[in-house]
């Protein structure tokens, strides 16, 4: 879910990250499996590995991207756009594919996804065609959308009712670890191996966790036919606005600093240090999401008001023109602490505000995510070749002030003090 232009090639940055994989909770909640008050971590484990799956899919090409330019014969930019196709994929589809198959077993729904993602894995790693290869992106994203429609919903569903953010949580754990060890890992094995080999591994990851799906997820009925509810409906329901503005915004405020990071380093002086910035960010966000995984059922509005004020205090440190090494790591802790939570929170937020329209209201969510990622990769590609990487952190200031106020006035319906 990442949009990946010309100045992102570039710099080589990362990726932004973490879609939200991720998402629609179907209709009904029905009541908790045989394992009744415990969570069945084994399904939900599988489900996390789909997280990790779909997001590390999407940002691999950035951490492979000096390799791949050169083994499909383009320039850098050109190879970026490996991420761009990905999110437009998903972007575009999301909402209509999840309208088709909303009927759909759950559990035939995500194997689908997840064999769309062996395939195009596959079709990448031996690809020699650049053209060949951007289909086989376009083809993930659109399986991703199918993913991220379905996985946050589907660790709800399975889980007590008292227990349902704290299974979305442990089901979102995929993607800070795609972020903070499959992105490095990948790299280590293309520079050992070949970038091809990183999307073979891909492949392999997702062959067994076919069978690791099918074994131990449980099925679950999909909706009765003309049961989705149209989006205009949706929208009009209370409390689903402001949640998705907050995620559009919110999601474009990381984008901008997350997907231009490496080249914001380089105009501190620190270009050597990404590496680390982006290993200290994925280990604070692991412990941002274990955080919310623990207090989401009962202080969903405290947590994103909190993540949110950490991003912008992380943002404002970042904006000191003599910010050093310690300082930016420093940020770059409070910045994951700060986001971690963030595809939970709005997740749950979106399918509470939703009601009985949560499934649509989900998916908007996908749709939104992804457009969000595209507009901050070109937002940032634009402040980064006109004013420069200081601009980047307070750009994230400007845009984190409406998120407070939506999260601070949303109290009744969207992020209500008690849910």
């Amino acid at each position: 879910m990442a949009n990946h232009p010309t100045a992102a090639a570039r710099s080589a940055a990362p990726a932004a990250p973490e879609k939200p994989v991720p998402l629609a909770p179907e209709k009904p909640a029905p009541a908790a499996p045989p394992g009744q008050g415990r969570l069945p971590l084994l399904a939900l484990l599988a489900l996390s590995t789909a997280v990790f799956v779909t997001s590390l899919t999407e940002t691999l090409p950035a951490g492979v991207l000096p390799a791949m330019s050169a083994g499909l014969g383009v320039g850098e930019a050109a190879a970026g756009q490996a991420v761009t196709v990905y999110a437009l994929g998903t972007a575009l589809t999301a909402v209509p594919l999840a309208a088709r198959t909303a009927a759909w077993r759950r559990k035939r729904l995500l194997l689908t996804a997840i064999a769309g993602f062996a395939a195009a894995n596959t079709v990448t790693a031996v690809s020699s065609s650049y053209a060949l290869t951007l289909g086989a992106r376009f083809l993930a994203g659109v399986a991703a959308g199918l993913a991220w429609a379905l996985l946050a919903g589907y660790a709800r569903r399975i889980a007590p009712p008292h227990l349902q953010g704290r299974a979305v949580a442990v089901a979102m754990t995929g993607i800070p670890l795609a972020l903070s060890l499959g992105v490095p890992a990948g790299t280590f094995l293309a520079d050992a191996v070949g970038w091809r080999a990183a999307f073979a591994a891909m492949t392999v990851i997702a062959v067994g966790l076919l069978g690791w799906i099918t074994l131990a997820v449980p099925d679950l009925p999909g909706e009765a036919r003309g049961g989705r509810a149209p989006v205009a409906r949706t929208l009009r329901t209370a409390g689903v606005l402001p949640v998705l503005a907050v995620t559009f915004t919110l999601v474009l405020a990381h984008t901008v600093l997350y997907t231009y990071v490496a080249a914001y380093l380089g105009h501190l002086g620190l270009a050597g240090s990404s590496g680390l910035v982006l290993l200290v960010f994925g280990a604070a966000s692991l412990a941002g999401i274990w955080f919310t995984g623990r207090h989401i059922d009962r202080r969903l509005r405290f947590l994103t008001l909190g993540g949110t004020i950490l991003f912008a205090v992380a943002a404002a440190g970042l904006a000191l023109p003599a910010a050093g090494t310690v300082l930016v790591l420093i940020a770059a802790v409070l910045w994951g602490l700060g986001w971690g939570g963030a595809p939970t929170l709005l997740q749950t937020a979106a399918a509470d505000a939703g009601g009985e329209h949560a499934d649509t209201a989900q998916t908007l969510l996908v749709s939104l995510w992804n457009a969000a990622m595209a507009a901050g990769g070109v937002a940032g590609g634009v402040l980064l070749d006109g004013l420069g990487g200081g601009a980047l952190p307070w750009s994230v200031l400007v845009l984190l002030v409406p998120v407070v106020t939506l999260v601070a006035g949303a109290r009744t319906h969207g992020f209500p003090a008690r849910r």
